[in-house]
Formats: C-alpha cells, structure tokens, sequence
C-alpha cells in the first residue's frame, strides 16, 4: 500500500508538471504568434513590392541589356519563390500554435466546426517531431489517406486532438522499440486514414511491437503503463476513451498482435457544423 500511495504520488506530481507546462506552452505560443504575423505580412507585402518592380522592369527593358535584363528576372523568381516559402512555413507556424491555444484554453465540452482532416493531419505531425526532438536518429514512414470532401464536423477540437496525439505517440513509441529490436531490416510504418460516411472514422495503424494478452486486459486502467520510468503516465489510452466514448458519444476499437502491430481506430456520430 505504501509502493502504491508513493508510486500515485509521483504521478500526480507529474500531472501538476504537466498542466505547468501546458501553462506555459500557451503562453509562449501567443507571444510566438505576434512576430510570426509580422513576418507573414511583411513578405506578402515583399512579394507585392516585387510585382511592381516587374512592372518597371518590364516598362523599360529596352533600357537595359539582354544579360542584365535576364539577370534581373532570374533575381526576382528566385525572390519571389523565397517568400512563398516564408508565407507557407510562416502559416503551418501559425496553425500549429492555434492548435496548441486551443488545446490550452478552449471551454472544457465546448463543440465547435473543425476540419477533422487538417486537426488529424497536424498533430500525426506534431507527435512525430516531439518524438523526433527527443531522439534525432527516430524516422519513419507516415502513409495517410485523408478523404476529400469531407464537411468541418461539430467536436471537442481540443480533446480529439489529444486522442489523436496519444494514440499517435503510443505508435510512435512502439515503432521504435521494434525497430531497435529488429535493426535495418525493419521499415517502422504508421498509416493514418480518416474518412466519413454514415459515421466519422480514424484509424491509426502501426506496424510496432503489438500488445501482448496482458497488456490490452489492463490498457484502459489508469495508471498503467508499459513505458519506462518518466515516459509514461499511464493515463493517456484511459483519458483517450473517454474523450471518443464519453464526450463524443462515439466508439474506440483496437486490434493488435504482439510482434506485428497494432491499429486504433475512432468511430464518432456524424454532427456536420
């Protein structure tokens, strides 16, 4: 009993540094977002600039030299592909650090019109660099499948992207134990398909370590985990059914096979925004 009040107590402690650190993304997140704004409008007004300054060259290329003349052009392609790219990276910034503002202060049960696609597609990403910051040599391969079309449906944003950043991370983490099991001749491969017809569906499939009989008995149970000391809390499969099941009204399924892999897969009601 003393192991397990001591062993509860070390996880509340790191549930309490979690919800700091929460805190503490929010906060830098919005403080990120003000200069990032700054640069997405100064190079759309770049990219402006640029235009009129075609126009000028254009008005008196007689003026000046076929080498210079081509030279100039080359100059302002170049330029004006740079700050595409500053606008596109710039946005995907900005996008993720709304995505991390809603996590931190959207209304607890709050349904809200999402692009369920693009919220899914983010935090796969998102969960494949957090595992890639901590670990360089980490790389795999994501295969998604995102149906077109697909309407912004009424959810919890905040609470289905936390479902999908555990379940991901969960398949991230298993791809690599296997793969430092294996060696090079093992390919880690998580698909990710979502798609819509009488209901939502998402699934994320890996081909990792699998889960033994023991482990899916206990999967949901609070507290327990088959991560290391300070890797795992134990509580993100227990959090992620009751977001799909409880709050969503829908159903959480897997299917795994030890050594083989493992797939999740989400089935909410269709509620079109």
């Amino acid at each position: 009993m003393e192991k397990q009040m001591e062993d509860l107590q070390q996880k509340l402690k790191e549930q309490e540094k979690l919800a700091s650190l929460g805190l503490l993304s929010a906060g830098i997140a919005h403080e990120i977002q003000n200069p990032l704004n700054f640069v997405i409008n100064f190079s759309k007004m770049s990219d402006k600039l640029l235009n009129d300054l075609t126009e000028i060259v254009e008005d008196n290329e007689d003026k000046l030299p076929e080498n210079d003349r081509e030279e100039v052009e080359d100059i302002v392609a170049d330029l004006k592909e740079n700050m595409a790219k500053i606008v596109e990276h710039g946005e995907r910034a900005i996008s993720i650090i709304r995505g991390i503002l809603l996590m931190s202060r959207g209304k607890e049960n709050e349904f809200l019109p999402t692009d369920v696609c693009h919220l899914v597609k983010e935090y796969v990403w998102l969960a494949y660099h957090a595992m890639r910051a901590n670990d360089k040599s980490f790389n795999i391969s994501i295969k998604e499948n995102y149906q077109e079309g697909i309407p912004q449906m009424m959810v919890i944003p905040q609470d289905l992207s936390r479902a999908v950043l555990n379940v991901m991370s969960n398949a991230c983490y298993a791809v690599k134990q296997r793969s430092q099991q294996e060696g090079a001749d093992y390919q880690p491969t998580i698909e990710v398909v979502v798609s819509a017809a009488d209901e939502l569906i998402i699934q994320i499939k890996d081909n990792g370590t699998g889960m033994s009989d023991e482990v899916k008995e206990h999967l949901y149970e609070n507290f327990f985990t088959t991560k290391p000391v300070g890797q795992g809390t134990g509580l993100g499969m227990g959090i992620t059914r009751d977001i799909i099941e409880n709050k969503h009204g829908g159903q959480l399924s897997f299917d795994s096979n030890e050594g083989q892999g493992t797939c999740f897969t989400f089935v909410l009601p269709i509620k079109k925004a």
